[in-house]
Parts: structure tokens; C-alpha cells; sequence
């Protein structure tokens, strides 16, 4: 049972009280991430997010890694699309240590040049990185070509044009926008008492003004649904492998089938289990890595396929994920397989409705396919039929 209070210039402060517990997890959450950005700044959630940790008023750098690490605790953060979040995990006694040192760098972070330009540095070898590791890779090429020319599509990481363009100006202005008390949220979980955590956020975060963004525009793109494309894309680059990713559009985060989706996923290719692992790795021997996966934002989702294998494979391979995709969507579900996936707790999800999803999501016509390999080295001979 979690509790929930509302400050007064409107962040969210979640708890869920845990007695049996010595541990604290807290996070800072922003609903805010890389969709939430133009095209010229692309990227800038996810560089704000590294500037947090490079020095405040009163830390360095230095000094916010040796607190944490001077109690065996954790301090880190993450972007995704649609919200950044701050967090930290400690012993119960140490929790008025991350509630300072979490609260002093997303109030207080100074944003220093020098650091900006060092931590530059360090984003554009992640992109780099990213661009040299084609499991990971190819993700971003599928949602360039799925979510084309909207801000969901676009690599959290930006590019490098976008990120080496950057100044400490953009940095502060894009913090007074959307770091506002309305798009925050304070999660804790652990040993630790709901009424205790809101005093302190109250003490630290309730004087931070809820001012009205200038670029709160309900119509602009960003915040708009994206219109989803379907084909088969192919992206050339030399490799010994060919990876795919494999999407249909799917369900929102809060559509009141996702726990369906949860379970066809798993039936798909969601565990070792699955048929897509089970058939292709092996019976055929035909990938090392495959399986499906669930990407669902507030308003769109997908569910995809991912494999890498031979180039001398990749139809053969393509062609058995869209029969598995075929026989779901024709209602080729047995009571047994549902019930192997209902172990894990979701019991109200009849036979019913997964045939009813399969069939209403899985439909060759909103199929879009990525490919990244050597695939000029060989003419492939693909279509998206079930």
C-alpha cells in the first residue's frame, strides 16, 4: 500500500512504507525526455541529466561520488523518452544523505564549462559506442524508421551534430522550461515513514516556484500521437551479422489490455520459453539472440522482434517470426501456454482476450521491419505476409 501527497506548488510525493526492510530506494522523477525536445535539441535531456552529477554550490564532482561511496550506497540517473530520473539507494540510516545530496543536484547544479565541455566529450563517445554495438543499435534505426520525423523516434543520446552544438545558455534554459514542480515526482520505497520523507521534500523542493512553461504548447508535435510507418527499411553497414528489429503497433502504457500484452509477449518470444527461442534457437540453431519485447509510451506502443544472424539466414528467420506472428493472430493459443506465462501473477487475462488482441494488433499492413548488416553483399528476398 503506497501513500501519496501532493505539495503545494504541485510535486507528487509516492511511498510505500517497508519495516522489514534496512534499505531505502528514492528517486527525483521529471516527466520529461528525449520526446520532449525539437529537432535542434535532440539529445539535451539526457546531457542535463550527466551535468547534474559535475558539481553544486557546495559539491564537486569529486565530493558527490565520495559521499555515496562512503556509505556503500548508490547514486545514478537514467533518460528514457518520456521522463529523467535521479536516484539513490541506501541503508535506512543513511536516507537523510540522499535526500540531501539528490535534492542538492537537482536544485543547485551549477553547470560549469569546463565540466560541459569534458562530459561532451563523454556523450559523444557514448553515441559512438552505441553506433559500434548493432544489438543496441539497431533499436534506434527501428524507431528512426518507425516513428519517423517525431520526436519519439529520435536516439535519447542525440546525435552528434545536436550535441556538439550545445551551450551552457541552452543547458539553463531548457532546465527552467521543464524541470517544473507540475512534471515532478518523489518515489521512495523502503524502511522509512511516509510523513518524515514530506516534511523533508516539503523543506527542500516546496519553495520551487510551479511557473508556467513558455513552450507548453498542447499542439505541438511533440505531444502529439506520431503516425506509425510500415515497410522494410534496410541500413547497410558491414558486419558479420545481420540484426532486425520487427515491430507492429501495440497498446499505450495504461490500455486496459496490457496485461494481455504481457503474456502474449511472453508466449512470443518474451523467455527461454517462448516459441520465437524455442523454434529458432533451438530447433533451428538459427540465431543466438532472439526474443520479443514491449515498448509502450502514454500514448503509442509497439510490439517488436529483435535477431541477429547469418545474412544466408535472415529470410528464413524473418519468415518463421511472421508465421509465430500468423498462427497469434489466428488464434493458435493453446489453455497451456497461457497458463505456463500465468505464473506470473497475471490471472485475469482470459484465453479471450489475447486471441482478441493478437488479432486486432498483429496485421502485416502496420509491419515495419529494420535491417543493419552487410545486406548489400546479398539481394534478400523479403515481405511482411502472415
Amino acid at each position: 500500500m503506497f501513500n501519496k501527497t501532493v505539495l503545494d506548488n504541485g510535486i507528487r510525493v509516492l511511498s510505500e512504507e517497508m519495516p522489514n526492510t534496512r534499505s531505502v530506494s528514492l528517486g527525483i522523477w521529471v516527466e520529461n525526455g528525449s520526446r520532449h525536445e525539437s529537432r535542434r535539441q535532440n539529445g539535451i535531456s539526457h546531457f542535463v541529466e550527466h551535468l547534474l552529477f559535475k558539481g553544486t554550490e557546495r559539491r564537486s564532482a569529486a565530493r558527490i561520488a565520495e559521499e555515496m561511496d562512503a556509505v556503500g550506497g548508490v547514486l545514478n540517473a537514467f533518460t528514457a523518452k518520456e521522463y529523467t530520473c535521479y536516484y539513490g539507494k541506501v541503508l535506512d540510516e543513511n536516507l537523510p544523505l540522499a535526500i540531501d545530496l539528490l535534492t542538492d543536484i537537482f536544485l543547485h547544479s551549477i553547470f560549469d564549462r569546463d565540466e560541459i565541455e569534458r562530459e561532451r566529450s563523454v556523450i559523444l563517445q557514448e553515441i559512438s559506442q552505441a553506433e559500434d554495438t548493432p544489438d543496441d543499435y539497431v533499436h534506434d534505426l527501428f524507431s528512426l524508421d518507425f516513428f519517423r520525423d517525431h520526436p519519439l523516434g529520435r536516439p535519447i543520446c542525440g546525435e552528434v551534430a545536436t550535441v556538439g552544438n550545445f551551450r551552457r545558455e541552452d543547458f539553463l534554459e531548457f532546465v527552467q522550461e521543464r524541470y517544473l514542480p507540475g512534471r515532478v515526482l518523489v518515489a521512495a520505497a523502503g524502511h522509512l515513514k511516509h510523513e518524515d520523507l514530506v516534511r523533508e521534500m516539503e523543506k527542500r523542493l516546496g519553495a520551487v516556484p510551479n511557473a508556467e512553461s513558455k513552450i507548453q504548447n498542447p499542439k505541438s508535435k511533440m505531444e502529439d500521437a506520431p503516425a506509425l510507418q510500415s515497410g522494410i527499411f534496410q541500413h547497410a553497414k558491414r558486419l558479420e551479422q545481420v540484426h532486425f528489429c520487427l515491430g507492429v503497433a501495440g497498446i499505450h502504457q495504461s490500455h486496459p489490455m496490457r496485461y494481455a500484452a504481457y503474456i502474449l509477449n511472453t508466449i512470443l518470444g518474451g523467455g527461454m520459453s517462448s516459441r520465437l527461442f524455442q523454434e529458432i534457437r533451438e530447433k533451428r540453431g538459427k540465431a543466438y539472440s532472439v526474443y520479443s519485447f514491449l515498448s509502450s509510451y502514454k500514448d503509442v506502443g509497439y510490439l517488436g522482434v529483435y535477431a541477429g544472424t547469418s545474412i544466408d539466414w535472415v529470410e528464413e528467420v524473418v519468415e518463421l517470426v511472421l508465421k509465430e506472428m500468423g498462427r497469434l493472430a489466428a488464434g493458435e493459443i493453446g489453455e497451456e501456454e497461457i497458463e505456463r506465462t500465468k505464473k506470473r501473477r497475471i490471472r485475469s487475462v482470459s484465453r479471450a482476450d489475447l486471441v482478441e488482441l493478437a488479432g486486432a494488433i498483429l496485421r502485416p499492413e502496420g509491419m515495419a521491419l529494420t535491417l543493419l548488416g552487410d545486406v548489400e553483399k546479398k539481394k534478400l528476398d523479403l515481405s511482411l505476409s502472415i
